[in-house]
């Protein structure tokens, strides 16, 4: 099975994935992570990746989907979680012949609905541990009274630059200027499945279990 979670930032994407990988073993493909994973691997796209962002440049679809497929080609039975990416019409185009390439496809869409304020406040209360990546919010799930994470004992509590409501408004703009087309685009294509994302982690993965059967 392969499924991309979209969203809004402060969604929930990342820690539905976690789920998912911990629960069905699927492999998660965040851009992300495999950025980070490729500058400091010494491939020869590590070394692109890694020259590029050190020019302060973007990251092109070229280098994304390269990434991609490293991933599809190290682990072709793998069932695979795309969460970040694609961002785009022209991405989704460049996913869907990779895919094909490797004789995949998409099983199914989830669409994370939240509402825009809901989502203020919710990034505005975030926090991740530094190590693990376990995701905190000081209104449902506050950082452990003794400062250590709950799933490994680091310390290292961290807040992005970002998570404020300015960057946060900024955000969502961008998204739904340039990602929120991809609704109407899976939905044409019948693997689009809407699902509530305003409840707890456990509400939303229950819903999110429901469409994938």
């Amino acid at each position: 099975m392969n499924i991309i979670l979209l969203g809004p930032p402060g969604a929930g994407k990342g820690t539905q994935a976690r789920k998912l990988v911990e629960e069905r073993g699927m492999t998660q493909l965040s851009t992300g992570d495999m950025l980070r994973d490729a500058k400091e691997s010494g491939t020869e796209m590590g070394k692109r990746v890694a020259g590029v962002m050190a020019r302060g440049e973007l990251v092109t679809d070229e280098i994304v989907i390269g990434l991609i497929e490293e991933k599809l080609e190290a682990n072709p039975e793998g069932s695979f979680i795309f969460d970040g990416f694609p961002r785009t019409l022209a991405q989704a185009d460049a996913l869907e012949e990779l895919l094909a390439k490797h004789g995949k496809s998409l099983d199914a869409v989830i669409e994370m609905r939240v509402d825009d304020e809901a989502l203020v406040a919710r990034i505005t209360a975030r926090s991740t541990c530094g190590d693990c990546g376990e995701v905190y919010n000081d209104q449902t799930k506050s950082w452990p009274a003794d400062g250590k994470c709950a799933n490994c004992g680091s310390t290292d509590q961290k807040r992005r630059a970002d998570d404020n409501e300015d960057s946060l408004r900024t955000r969502l703009m961008a998204y739904y200027k340039q990602t929120s087309p991809l609704v109407g685009y899976y939905h044409c294509k019948g693997t689009l499945r809407p699902i509530d994302g305003m409840g707890s982690p456990d509400e939303v993965a229950g819903a999110l279990a429901g469409e994938l059967g």
